[in-house]
């Protein structure tokens, strides 16, 4: 019997209508990519349902900020599911502004608007036809959250975004290194490392037991 599921789009709201319950994270990015299901050790009589991106990228990023300090900024590339989620864990990182940067700027105020219903954090929206503005931008945050996909690279290219000193988190796995990411100049963490991470919670919430994060990161590099 399954233990659960690993869901990626568009199933993570899809799947959304057919849950009893909603953890906050999934509740607040409407969002979900980890289903408990009764073959779980951890099944409590409800088919529940997890955002662990959020986890994901939180773990992921805090180990790189100086000092352990929380980042005044954040600043977001793109607007769909995993910038959302990206917006909830800047508020967890306690980000005191969030930047949201799309192509679309009503689309960039929907993922604001995840960050502004979760804490109390000044929040931006900002269209990309505005390089200059998404430059200084990414140049000026503590933070920089990429969640474009790798077919994204010409777009990038067209922003000619400056290697920034803040810390990067680009959500691409592969192919690596992304062209920003290669551009960087401050701390890079890849996409592979929030996988492994948000995956470790999945495990933890399917099964009860707390994975060996350092043998699922040999396997993941192999």
């Amino acid at each position: 019997e399954w233990a659960g599921l690993s869901l990626t789009m568009p199933l993570k709201q899809a799947v959304i209508p057919l849950l009893d319950w909603l953890d906050p994270p999934a509740m607040a990015t409407s969002s979900v990519n980890t289903v408990v299901l009764p073959g779980a050790p951890t099944f409590d009589g409800t088919v529940r349902g997890y955002n662990t991106d959020v986890a994901g990228i939180v773990a992921a990023v805090a180990p790189h900020l100086p000092g352990g300090f929380a980042p005044a900024s954040v600043a977001i590339l793109g607007a769909g599911a995993t910038a959302r989620s990206a917006a909830a864990a800047a508020v967890d990182l306690g980000a005191e502004s969030v930047l949201v940067m799309a192509r679309r700027t009503a689309a960039a105020q929907e993922v604001a608007e995840v960050a502004e219903a979760l804490g109390s954090v000044a929040t931006r929206a900002l269209g990309t036809s505005d390089a200059a503005a998404v430059r200084a931008g990414v140049a000026g945050a503590d933070v920089v959250i990429s969640t474009l996909p790798a077919s994204a690279a010409e777009f990038l290219s067209e922003l000619r975004l400056a290697g920034g000193a803040g810390v990067l988190l680009d959500v691409v796995y592969a192919p690596w290194p992304t062209r920003l990411a290669d551009a960087w100049d401050g701390p890079v963490v890849p996409g592979s490392e929030m996988l492994l991470l948000q995956a470790a919670e999945q495990v933890r919430l399917m099964t009860g037991l707390d994975p060996d994060v350092d043998l699922m990161r040999r396997a993941l590099s192999e």
